[in-house]
């Protein structure tokens, strides 16, 4: 197949805008809308933008935040459209107390928010630590949500320091606000948690009344209804061929319990098939990562025939990982402040597809495919596919992160501020039953504001060769340093793999950083056609390693007379 010649700073990319006009279907598409409180009008401080510490602002929505320090520091915007939900991205010292931000619509106080440092912070080295004395803060952010009657549009919302306020200094990212429909009703027919003894909004477990209503529920093959309000379950919860259902992922809530050691986390854990949840929140009180120990919200095998739609996940470890499930679908979900990943299709997933998703601040990943081989896989694991999802804002790892399996792929999706790792990554770091095979494509997505040191789109050829990768139809812009790399570990190699029309703009935002870079490790081959980058700090593209061969169609010749700057020693192989 011929390739044709590499372009570099012919034609136009014309931002964010034009982007999103011509490519509608690109990332989630989400009931809320966000204001940035950098973009407010505010008597604070905006801090950033940070690419390159581990600060609160680095790890900010635009790298950028609002500092409310003094009493009356305040920071207000217009609402542009009806809302009944408010969701704030914050973060607040550390410190043993709970907290209030006061909020008020239209002059008027409308409420406060209670904030709590207890669930964000973590220190040192990864799995990290609660203790401040081992560095390397990060982990900063945490978010608080309220039903506030109407917004309506034009209404002025105010956030401010008032006497009653007492946090040293309220950090303040965005503020997403959201039109809320009424709660769902029972389905008739359902069995509703209410009849076994479950009581909304005390402070009893209620985990014994839903395993009774889920057991009559199984008798009398019906559903469970989970009505508006919210319910503690101190354990994990096992599901087969069951539905179970709540009022809305704003009105139902299963919260963890106070004591929330391993044996009393909630989870819902999938032991079979015809599984079907939807439509309420999970939130669970886990303050430190032990992969050893169990909390993952959504966990277990789902077998065949089984739905997971509409749930909102916090505060667990990782909020789904899931095993041995054939066509599961997962639509319409929303991944935040995890310490792990937002979802891992691990070991046996097959004709999975997760659509219409959300992942952020979670402590890994925040889409993962991992055939992983510490179980024995029930499906051979391949054909799955994240489709129009958003990754957003993870304190490690990647937004979407391929690791292995046959014809996997990321289709429409979007990764926006990934402060220490890839927006798109393929990798064989870890252990899989099978490496990759079949064709794994990455194909219009984009990446914002992506990457560290491996990349905004990055491959790490580990162990045993990465092969066949289609990256296609994608824009990579203002990477904090390169926006596209290719590496090798220990002569691991990527073969037969292809990148074709890719759009770069603004490499190199934290001061250096290529369009294109082949690592001086680097093994292997890659095939480039209709490439575009402009306004790369260190240049177009650059290959230092002689056991890397790119493949450029009509050969430097061509890439010199079309205005690439390769550098006096990085010269490119036919």
């Amino acid at each position: 197949m011929r390739i044709s010649a590499l372009v570099f700073g012919v034609g136009s990319l014309c931002g964010l805008s034009c982007a999103a006009a011509q490519t509608p279907s690109i990332g989630a598409a989400v009931p809320w809308t966000t204001y940035e409180a950098e973009q407010s009008t505010t008597s604070g401080t905006v801090v950033g933008a940070d690419y390159i510490g581990q600060t609160a602002a680095r790890e900010a929505s635009g790298r950028r935040h609002v500092l409310l320090a003094n009493q009356g520091d305040f920071l207000e915007f217009t609402a542009k459209h009806d809302a009944q939900g408010i969701v704030v991205r914050y973060s607040i010292p550390e410190s043993p107390g709970d907290f209030t931000l006061s909020f008020s619509i239209n002059g008027r106080r409308a409420g406060a928010f209670r904030l709590t440092a207890k669930l964000s912070h973590l220190y040192g080295p990864y799995p990290f630590t609660n203790e401040p004395a081992a560095g390397s803060p990060r982990n900063f952010w945490d978010e608080a949500r309220l039903l506030v009657g109407s917004i309506h549009a034009g209404d002025i919302v105010r956030l401010e320091k008032t006497a009653a306020d007492t946090a040293a200094e309220y950090l303040i990212d965005f503020v997403d606000l959201e039109p809320v429909p009424a709660p769902l009703t029972m389905p008739i027919g359902a069995l509703s948690v209410i009849d076994f003894g479950a009581t909304a909004d005390d402070l009893a477990d209620d985990r014994g009344a839903f395993l009774a209503a889920i057991r009559a529920a199984k008798e009398q093959k019906k559903a469970v209804w989970i009505p508006p309000g919210k319910f503690l379950i101190g354990g994990a919860i096992d599901v087969a061929e069951l539905t179970i259902q709540g009022a809305g992922v704003w009105h139902t809530t299963l919260e963890g319990v106070d004591d929330y050691t391993p044996a009393n986390r909630i989870a819902l854990n999938g032991v079979g098939s015809n599984v079907h949840l939807s439509d309420f929140s999970i939130v669970g009180k886990l303050d430190y990562r032990n992969d050893s120990e169990p909390n993952d919200a959504i966990g277990g095998s789902f077998g065949t025939h089984s739905t997971l739609r509409n749930l909102w996940i916090e505060h667990t470890k990782a909020a789904m990982w899931v095993v041995n499930s054939d066509g599961l679908l997962i639509e319409n979900c929303r991944f935040r402040n995890t310490l792990a990943d937002g979802i891992n299709l691990c070991v046996g997933m097959r004709n999975t597809i997760v659509r219409n998703c959300t992942a952020r601040n979670t402590g890994d990943d925040c889409f993962a495919i991992w055939p992983a081989t510490y179980v024995k896989p029930d499906f051979a694991s391949g054909n799955n596919r994240f489709e129009n999802c958003t990754a957003q804002l993870p304190f490690l790892a990647q937004g979407f992160s391929i690791y292995g399996g046959e014809g996997n792929s990321v289709v429409g999706c979007e990764a926006i501020d990934i402060p220490y790792g890839c927006g798109l990554f393929a990798s064989t770091t870890f252990q899989t039953e099978s490496g990759f095979q079949g064709v794994t494509t990455y194909r219009r997505a984009r990446v914002i504001r992506a990457g560290d040191r491996e990349g905004a789109i990055g491959t790490v050829a580990n162990r045993i060769d990465i092969t066949r990768l289609r990256f296609e139809d994608i824009e990579v812009i203002d990477s904090p340093n390169d926006a596209i790399r290719f590496m090798s570990v220990s002569g691991g190699a990527i073969r037969e793999s292809t990148l074709a029309r890719i759009r770069i703009q603004n490499a190199g935002t934290a001061g250096a950083g290529y369009g294109i870079v082949s690592a001086d490790d680097a093994v292997g081959s890659i095939a480039l056609s209709d490439i575009t980058v402009q306004n790369a700090k260190s240049g177009s593209f650059r290959n230092v390693s002689s056991r890397f061969v790119v493949s450029m169609g009509d050969g430097t010749k061509a890439l010199r007379e079309s205005g690439l700057d390769v550098g006096p020693s990085d010269t490119p192989n036919r």
